[in-house]
């Protein structure tokens, strides 16, 4: 038996050799042989289709930078890509506005209360897509039940369907899961007794609010944001069914030229340029989190997970 640093004998390892936990190189082979289907699967299904695509850009019809430049020499393409990058940031906020109180909702129910919540949110995963998007045709058009929001957007007495406010509407719906359940996720681990501190100490709701929770909310904002603006980026059958052609998005144009007008290297290149955005957005987010975490609060965001002696960071 001998002593640990700190003066505390250690117990031997009665345990036999074949119960104690292995090290060395054979564990870590087996941890990639874990991982391997669902490398293969990447491999295949993904980072090949996305090597084609790359190789079309700079190979298609002919090698080299034509068609990068046949497209930025287009305005059409800075149309496109602005219109795009516009609706993905409206469904976005939109999405964030809708999704916060609801989030905030069910983190102060009862367990009834919430289930039925979350049920209420996983709820369009359960439905198919094209089902969605038939019944917002409906909804949408001249006569249909929103066809009273035309006015608000300048449309006289005409519906929605085959506009933008009409495409981001269904976007919406569609993509409203993604920001509850990242919002939810982190807003359930906040320790709420730092909200009644707050009040103990003279602030009011709103301050409590604004200086506690918000920022110990904001890795919730900022995944749920950044997931749903690049789903946003890449949408094609809401944009196609809701809107109209002279409103197309990345995702239509590209569709188009691989369809109609066969120009794979041309589609290829539009591609790798909207990829080439989406990783410098990503990259610019995650910089952002990791230099921000819960401003206004001694530690980040760990100030809402308590700390040892503060029981599970939840009132009754």
């Amino acid at each position: 038996m001998t002593d640990s640093p700190t003066g505390a004998a250690r117990a031997p390892d009665h345990r036999p050799a074949r119960s104690r936990p292995r090290r060395g190189a054979g564990g870590g082979v087996r941890h990639l042989l874990l991982l391997a289907p669902a490398l293969l699967m990447l491999l295949v299904f993904f980072a090949y289709p996305l090597a084609d695509i790359v190789r079309q850009a700079f190979t298609e019809p002919e090698p080299g930078l034509g068609n990068f430049r046949e497209l930025l020499d287009d305005p059409t393409t800075v149309r496109v890509l602005t219109r795009t990058l516009l609706m993905a940031l409206v469904v976005a906020a939109t999405t964030l506005l809708l999704a916060y109180p609801y989030a905030y909702l069910m983190t102060v129910t009862g367990a009834k209360a919430r289930a039925v919540l979350m049920a209420l949110v996983l709820l369009p995963f359960w439905t198919s897509l094209m089902a969605r998007n038939f019944a917002w045709i409906v909804l949408l058009q001249d006569g249909g039940p929103l066809g009273m929001l035309g006015p608000l957007f300048g449309r006289g007495g005409h519906g929605l369907l085959g506009t933008a406010p009409g495409v981001a509407i269904g976007m919406v719906q569609v993509l409203l899961p993604y920001m509850v359940l990242p919002l939810y996720a982190v807003m359930s681990g906040i320790d709420r007794r730092l909200l009644s501190a707050a009040s103990g100490l003279g602030a009011g709701r709103f301050t409590a609010f604004r200086r506690i929770y918000l920022p110990l909310s904001m890795p919730g904002v900022i995944a749920g944001s950044t997931l749903v603006f690049v789903l946003s980026l890449g949408f094609y059958i809401t944009p196609k069914l809701l809107g109209s052609p002279k409103e197309s998005m990345v995702a239509q144009v590209i569709g188009t030229k691989v369809e109609k007008l066969l120009d794979f290297g041309g589609a290829g290149a539009f591609s790798v340029l909207l990829l080439a955005v989406t990783a410098l957005l990503l990259a610019l987010v995650a910089r952002v989190g990791r230099a921000g975490g819960a401003p206004g609060l001694p530690g980040g965001g760990a100030a809402g997970r308590g700390g040892p002696a503060d029981g599970n960071g939840k009132d009754g």
